[in-house]
């Protein structure tokens, strides 16, 4: 599909009480009206070719991996820069709050000025800045590079779904969502694996900065394929940004994000505990004024009328614990490998391979599952996650030191093959009712969800992990925090027994 080609939306009204009826601006400039509210909204046209589809799951894939690939390398990092542990946490804190904090905003941005636009804009700036991160000659420099690196992850990633949602309708959409969902749950676990292979290889001596430096081509080859690929997209009825919600959301994620990733490494002092008692006030005003905003006519950053649609009030509840466990599990699990069972880093990311071939695998039969079993497929995905995890448990109680690559395989290829049923439905779920208009704001919703409740897992499961170790040994400790994130799954299991049976 070339520059030249123009995709043409419909929509349906932003919500059930809305008088107005929406549509898509295409880059030729035309428009669709919108539906009678409440009926499923469809794109006709030209779509998104399976090349272009390819292109934007590139620019998912890049954000995503780049969270966890920097795990690995951190030892390498601390011996070369001589950066300690508080800046070393800064290092990944960096790009996750900044990349958290703006989401939301890059998804407004490309319901205004274009999504094609942003996105070509956020993969350019992710290829500068991690050719800066690459290059950083110190640790405050890293840093720097690091937010700037997750400040361009958040204009680009919400493009994605974005795009998808308003270049595809029916079993091509479910499809499309279909490998998002894949391509988000392989790149987290795929994070860490490249990131161990990399720094091991030590490419031409560049150590850890491989991990950076790789980004670079393969954000140049994004560029190429999305000016070719990618279809121009933006909202009929393009809002100016609402600056007060645009700061007091910024400051709500912050004094969440913020504590919850820098706190357990700091020791939880006391000004962690003020910025989380700060939170529920920052974001209790940042619900007023979109409030206010929308009575008094004005367009709020995040639309209160948009957590009306079922869609969102269903899935993204059904998000939060899905990801909790999934981000504790992550760290605790990297960290027990490494640590405890003394697996160097290939070998630790070796050890989820299986995860990750089960989880794409999974994510691939999705829509076929649910057009024959529906919302049951999460159900289904649930048990099965629930099984994986409870045969890990049993293998790391019965032979802790002794546990090999084999023993681990049963245990996280079903906990990956449960995931995968799980994640790309609960995307669908979110997103089935969002008019094409909002497409951005509601993937940045989605995904900030997604990314606070990585954070908050890795907070609440890894400090329950690394506090009762010392007392009780890695391998009992790993037990009780996997039974856990066991208590995270049965509350996906039992949201997801509320969902109507019908996924559009």
């Amino acid at each position: 599909m070339t520059e030249t080609q123009i995709s043409t939306i419909r929509t349906r009204t932003p919500a059930p009480d809305a008088a107005k009826t929406t549509g898509t601006k295409t880059s030729g400039g035309k428009s669709t009206g919108g539906k009678a509210a409440g009926r499923t909204h469809t794109s006709s046209g030209p779509a998104l070719s399976p090349l272009g589809l390819f292109t934007v799951l590139l620019g998912a894939a890049l954000p995503l991996i780049d969270f966890f690939i920097v795990n690995v390398a951190l030892p390498t990092m601390d011996h070369d820069l001589h950066a300690g542990p508080a800046v070393l946490e800064l290092v990944v804190a960096g790009y996750g709050v900044a990349y958290a904090v703006l989401l939301v905003l890059g998804g407004r941005l490309g319901d205004t000025f274009g999504r094609r636009r942003l996105f070509l804009a956020g993969m350019a700036a992710f290829g500068l800045t991690s050719l800066a991160c690459g290059l950083a000659p110190d640790a405050w420099s890293l840093v720097g590079a690091r937010v700037a690196q997750g400040a361009s992850a958040a204009l680009m990633l919400p493009q994605v779904l974005a795009t998808i949602h308003s270049s595809t309708s029916g079993t091509r959409r479910a499809r499309a969502l279909s490998m998002y969902g894949a391509t988000a749950g392989l790149s987290m676990v795929a994070g860490q694996i490249l990131g161990g292979v990399l720094v091991a290889a030590d490419i031409a001596g560049t150590g850890w900065r491989a991990v950076f430096l790789v980004n670079v081509p393969v954000a140049v080859i994004g560029l190429i394929l999305a000016v070719r690929t990618v279809p121009e997209t933006r909202s009929e009825r393009p809002a100016p940004v609402d600056v007060p919600g645009t700061v007091l959301l910024a400051l709500s994620l912050i004094t969440l994000m913020v504590p919850l990733t820098e706190g357990r490494a700091a020791g939880w002092p006391l000004w962690t505990w003020l910025t989380l008692g700060a939170f529920p006030l920052v974001a209790a005003a940042f619900y007023v004024v979109e409030r206010r905003a929308d009575r008094t006519g004005r367009t709020p950053l995040l639309p209160p009328s948009l957590f009306a649609l079922n869609g969102l009030r269903r899935g993204l509840p059904m998000v939060v614990p899905f990801s909790i466990g999934f981000g504790g599990f992550m760290f605790v699990i990297a960290v027990a490998l490494q640590q405890g069972l003394r697996y160097g880093p290939v070998e630790a990311g070796l050890a989820l391979a299986p995860m990750a071939t089960t989880f794409f695998v999974a994510s691939l039969m999705g829509p076929r599952l649910v057009g024959r079993y529906g919302s049951r497929v999460v159900t289904a995905g649930g048990l099965l996650q629930a099984v994986g995890i409870a045969v890990l448990m049993l293998a790391v109680w019965r032979d802790w030191q002794g546990l090999s690559l084999a023993g681990l395989l049963p245990g996280v290829a079903l906990a990956g093959l449960g995931q995968g049923l799980q994640l790309p439905v609960l995307i669908r779920i979110v997103l089935a009712d969002v008019p094409n208009d909002r497409a951005g704001v509601g993937s940045g919703v989605m995904v900030t969800t997604q990314q606070s409740a990585l954070a908050l897992g890795v907070a609440t499961l890894g400090t329950l992990f690394l506090s009762l170790e010392p007392s009780m040994g890695m391998g009992d400790a790993l037990v009780i925090t996997l039974a856990a994130q066991l208590a995270a799954i049965a509350l996906t299991l039992l949201l997801s027994l509320r969902l109507p049976r019908a996924v559009t």
